[in-house]
């Protein structure tokens, strides 16, 4: 039985002072730091309807795809979804905008054919239920993009991890956490992993707690 839900509430999320410490910085990690090719790695081959949850300030618009024919994206923080806006009207492919949270999404049940989560599954209210918020509005073997940091794979650095995320890292950074587990939530959402890496941002230099990453493909 197809499930649509009716249009969710603007949550109450508000980081006016993150959003614009994200917007500068990101900006800057894409152009100076690599993530800009790491963002079409992401999104190359996409076709079809795209949803995206947390799209920030929309710095993934301009790498998706000729084959994507409309991406709807979930964003909740108010000055960033003002600055997705703006780069949604200068993507190459169609692009709306939504208030909302990744818990809740628009659209009835397997309405899109693929999704994106980037750098997003960290600072969610609840892994479990976005992911298979994710799973309903996918068509059955429709794919999940995902980049997202997590836990380490070193006790000292997943130590640190953990502490942090028990005190100020998710106050500081907007509810990011540290130490989650990406690959195993959307395993336990049930989604079969196709292919993924591991790799660390920035490559070089110190390892920080929010430097192991992940990017890969899974498929409901």
């Amino acid at each position: 039985m197809t499930q649509n839900r009716p249009a969710p509430r603007t949550p109450h999320v508000h980081h006016p002072l993150f959003a614009r410490f994200y917007a500068r910085f990101s900006t800057s990690a894409d152009t100076r730091g690599g993530l800009g090719a790491l963002r079409t790695e992401l999104l190359a081959g996409l076709t079809g309807r795209v949803v995206e949850i947390g799209a920030g300030n929309g710095l993934n618009f301009a790498h998706y795809p000729a084959g994507v024919t409309e991406v709807v994206a979930v964003e909740p923080e108010p000055h960033l979804r003002r600055l997705a806006e703006e780069a949604g009207r200068r993507a190459a492919v169609p692009v709306t905008v939504l208030p909302g949270t990744a818990e809740a999404l628009p659209g009835p049940d397997g309405s899109f054919d693929a999704a994106v989560a980037s750098l997003v599954l960290c600072t969610v209210r609840n892994v479990p239920e976005v992911l298979a918020e994710l799973r309903r509005v996918l068509r059955p073997g429709g794919e999940l993009r995902f980049f997202e940091h997590g836990a380490a794979d070193t006790p000292g650095l997943a130590r640190v991890q953990r502490g942090l995320d028990r005190t100020v890292w998710p106050l500081l950074f907007g509810g990011c956490h540290t130490s989650r587990t990406p690959l195993a939530a959307i395993e336990a959402a049930g989604f079969d992993l196709v292919s993924y890496r591991s790799f660390d941002v920035p490559e070089q230099g110190p390892r920080l707690p929010s430097s192991p990453c992940v990017l890969g493909t899974a498929r409901r």
